[in-house]
């Protein structure tokens, strides 16, 4: 069973790598949308110097990869190696692919999209395309004051800008647009599609509450308890986790019970748990 995982694993770090290269040569590097890191970086020596982009960002990554080995140690992983080979490859592989717009926006916004997907795949299985991430971590061995989140951002910051000088500072402003989108959408594969909410509801009537969920709604909750800050005295806050679908009932079934109720409602990204989703680790 865990070769398998094991399989499974590795083959979404192929596929994640392929969708990322299909991204790079069909939207952002025949736009010049440079949008940060290796391949940021590539793209921009790539119309400056004629150097092919796949080749270029191996190039790069071969020195990071063997920095976090000697910095960082083992933690850096075959799977970074991998990623790292496979993106580059397959960035090299599917280099005469039609391009499917000249649009700036579409190419930024869908290239960044597919980016998203194709890291987002990758990142899921605790893989990586070296780059940027590696490099940010780096940074952070030697400036623990920086953050690798800061890292990130401060390394795609120069890319981008960089893309500014050598293109123009419209291409560099779309270079924004694909790396802010592959960033939202990375962070949603990685959390996944599974959208539900989180209610708190502070309630003199928890106890009736809790029954007309349970029972009608026959959705589980967690009494937590806590301590008025103004009365100082001994409260119950129910905690429940329903889906969307779900909010306008329980809104219903509080303020019928409780019209003074308290309710707080946000959004919860992932639910793993009896009524939502499993997932094997």
């Amino acid at each position: 069973m865990k070769y398998k995982e094991l399989f499974l694993e590795y083959l979404q770090i192929v596929l994640g790598s392929f969708i990322g290269a299909l991204s790079l040569t069909m939207f952002l590097i025949p736009n010049k949308v440079a949008a940060g890191g290796v391949s940021g970086l590539a793209t921009v020596l790539y119309y400056l110097f004629k150097l092919p982009v796949g080749w270029m960002m191996l190039l790069f990554n071969i020195p990071l990869f063997l920095s976090g080995i000697i910095f960082l140690g083992k933690s850096v992983g075959i799977k970074t190696l991998v990623g790292s080979l496979l993106f580059s490859v397959f960035t090299e592989l599917t280099v005469n692919f039609p391009v499917v717009t000249r649009d700036l926006m579409l190419s930024a916004v869908y290239g960044g999209i597919i980016l998203g997907i194709g890291l987002g795949i990758v990142f899921r299985v605790r893989g990586s395309t070296g780059g940027t991430d590696l490099a940010a971590m780096i940074l952070n061995h030697f400036v623990p004051s920086i953050s690798v989140g800061q890292g990130i951002l401060i390394i795609d910051f120069f890319v981008i800008i960089l893309s500014g000088v050598a293109f123009n500072w419209e291409l560099a402003m779309y270079a924004w647009i694909a790396l802010f989108v592959s960033s939202k959408v990375i962070d949603l594969i990685q959390e996944g599609f599974n959208y539900a909410k989180a209610v708190y509801i502070i309630s003199n009537e928890t106890e009736e509450i809790s029954q007309k969920i349970l029972t009608e709604m026959e959705r589980g909750l967690t009494f937590i308890k806590a301590e008025g800050g103004f009365t100082r005295q001994d409260k119950n806050v129910l905690l429940c986790v329903i889906t969307r679908l779900e909010v306008s009932r329980l809104k219903n079934i509080v303020h019928q019970t409780d019209p003074r109720a308290f309710v707080i409602i946000h959004d919860v990204h992932e639910v793993l748990g009896e009524g939502f989703s499993y997932k094997n680790d």
